[in-house]
């Protein structure tokens, strides 16, 4: 482990891996946020329920995990480089102040391409039959109205071929479904797209409510839910 990620597991060529890019809130000492405490534990700095939802998968179900180990405040990994929210200086409302002239630049290089590099490499020697993309999303935006009831989403781009296969089979497990909701793969899909659809790599974007993903009994259920999915959509996909 270091400052930007951490990896659990021994991948194996045709197997499943797992990566988490918003699984940490960690926020290294010599950077101030200027931010109240208590948002460090809220959606804007961390997809709750999900570090422990990986290391359930890694450590029960034989699926390996690469996981975020800094905040999305500090830099957000599943953005593109020049994308404005890499560096966010806002929230869902709320002022990121210590974001305000930050070294982007410095950031990039100390966590964003160390993480991606990593990340590229890991998935170079795994050969790995399916990607599962974890995060979380929040019931309700302070920022904004609209209800927001699904209690999984399925987020993809341009290859669909995992979502297609994962949705009628979560729909079956009871679940209302979002098809790319709460918001698009098409929109905010920067790892996925790097690692995945560019590389041919079959991959399936998860989003889960973050009321759901709240105690100890909600993140070992959901890993045996998202083990048993995946390992259908990989055997489907061949």
């Amino acid at each position: 482990m270091n400052e930007v990620f951490r990896q659990i597991g021994a991948p194996a060529p045709g197997g499943i891996v797992l990566v988490a890019d918003h699984a940490s809130n960690a926020v290294p000492a010599d950077i101030t946020l200027g931010i109240p405490e208590h948002l460090l534990h809220e959606h804007i700095a961390i997809d709750i329920g999900t570090a422990a939802i990986a290391e359930r998968l890694a450590q029960d179900h034989a699926i390996p995990a690469h996981i975020a180990a800094v905040s999305r405040l500090v830099c957000d990994l599943n953005r593109e480089e020049t994308a404005p929210g890499l560096v966010p200086e806002t929230s869902d409302g709320h002022p990121i102040p210590g974001n305000v002239g930050a070294d982007r630049e410095g950031r990039l290089g100390r966590f964003h391409r160390p993480y991606h590099t990593a990340l590229e490499q890991w998935l170079e020697a795994a050969e790995p039959a399916l990607i599962l993309s974890l995060h979380s999303f929040t019931p309700r935006l302070a920022s904004r109205d609209e209800p927001r009831p699904w209690q999984v989403g399925v987020l993809y781009n341009q290859d669909d071929r995992a979502a297609r296969i994962a949705i009628p089979l979560l729909v079956a497990e009871g679940l209302h479904v979002g098809d790319n909701l709460p918001y698009s793969g098409r929109d905010l899909n920067y790892t996925m797209n790097r690692h995945a659809e560019a590389a041919g790599r079959p991959y399936l974007g998860v989003e889960l409510r973050q009321d759901l993903t709240q105690t100890a009994e909600d993140h070992t259920r959901w890993a045996a839910l998202l083990a048993k999915i995946a390992q259908r959509v990989a055997s489907a996909l061949g």
